[in-house]
């Protein structure tokens, strides 16, 4: 095998490479950033009295940020699809609609592929997006909408692989279908349904209503004696139990941390009862409570059970090993 002649580059340099290609390709983002403005408007006002879908279409690494795209569109509540400006000559362009409208993404605006199918996206009687560099290319002059995402000079020093206008154009990607959530006033439970799986979805919609009847809701009154107070906290396995009024409402709670305070202050303490070493109006979340707003309780306040109350009432308790179980932790 023959090693290369070529001298390795200081690794120093390399740094300074690699900080010069994201500023290089910050700057054209900002520069993008003054493009903005009635065009964009216009564009995005258009996509949301769209009755069809957004089918975004481009070739080589344009079509790789499109399916990007496509995939931050449909997630945040504009219906899309995505179709490679080869594949739509052969066939793939039967799925465009006369109520759909096309986003062709190209540096150039000039490239072969999109000059052949341009004129067929007329023909289905959709709308067309040119998101491209050249305010003056072929594509923009035949597009009903034009996204401008200049990127005058790629990072690289040859300025030939696609870098600084991906990037551009990738963001440009992120602004519309924010833009659009922003218009449809997209919530947190429309995020969630879109993201069902994984952690994320289940942050977005697990709640603690899911959670907290899989355990037991140990508690006394607040005239319990310790030795009764002890045996239901070890019965429950949680290291906690509530205290509650002859109604159920919520008095205060005891931890095991107050279990050995409690033994660390009085050598007899068969004269106590739960009121006297519980923790009084405790902190708590609602079953109707998001699941992380747990987590979050337990990371602030370093514990690792949170009581759970409805109307003031005792319902239960969410433990940490719940959290862990479904994957929030």
């Amino acid at each position: 095998m023959t090693k290369s002649t070529t001298n390795p580059v200081a690794k120093s340099s390399l740094v300074a490479v690699a900080r010069q290609v994201l500023l290089a390709e910050a700057d054209a983002i900002r520069a993008a950033v003054e493009g903005v403005g009635e065009g964009f408007d216009r564009c995005a006002a258009a996509i949301l009295d769209l009755p069809g879908r957004v089918v975004i279409t481009g070739v080589g690494k344009s079509a790789l940020i499109g399916q990007k795209i496509v995939a931050t569109l449909n997630s945040t509540g504009t219906p899309a699809l995505f179709m490679h400006a080869a594949d739509a000559i052969h066939g793939d362009l039967g799925m465009v609609q006369a109520d759909d409208m096309v986003l062709a993404i190209s540096k150039s605006g000039n490239t072969p592929e999109i000059k052949v199918l341009v004129p067929l996206i007329h023909r289905t009687g959709a709308k067309l997006i040119a998101l491209v560099s050249e305010a003056g290319s072929y594509l923009a002059r035949q597009a009903d909408y034009v996204l401008l995402a200049p990127a005058p000079h790629e990072a690289d020093p040859l300025n030939l692989a696609p870098t600084t206008s991906t990037t551009v154009a990738l963001a440009m990607g992120d602004a519309l279908a924010i833009a659009l959530l922003t218009a449809r006033g997209f919530t947190r439970q429309d995020f969630a349904r879109n993201h069902p799986g994984g952690s994320l979805g289940k942050k977005l919609y697990l709640k603690i209503a899911d959670l907290y009847p899989n355990n037991g809701c140990p508690c006394v009154g607040a005239e319990a004696s310790i030795h009764d107070t002890m045996l239901t906290m070890s019965a429950g396995r949680l290291g906690a139990a509530g205290v509650v009024d002859a109604s159920g409402s919520l008095l205060g709670v005891i931890t095991d941390g107050d279990v050995r305070r409690m033994v660390s202050r009085h050598d007899d303490y068969r004269h106590l009862c739960a009121r006297d070493i519980m923790t009084p109006n405790p902190i708590y979340v609602s079953p109707d409570d998001y699941a992380v707003a747990a987590l979050e309780v337990m990371q602030t306040r370093n514990i690792t059970q949170v009581l759970v109350a409805e109307n003031g009432n005792l319902v239960g308790f969410v433990h940490l090993h719940d959290l862990l179980r479904e994957g929030l932790v």
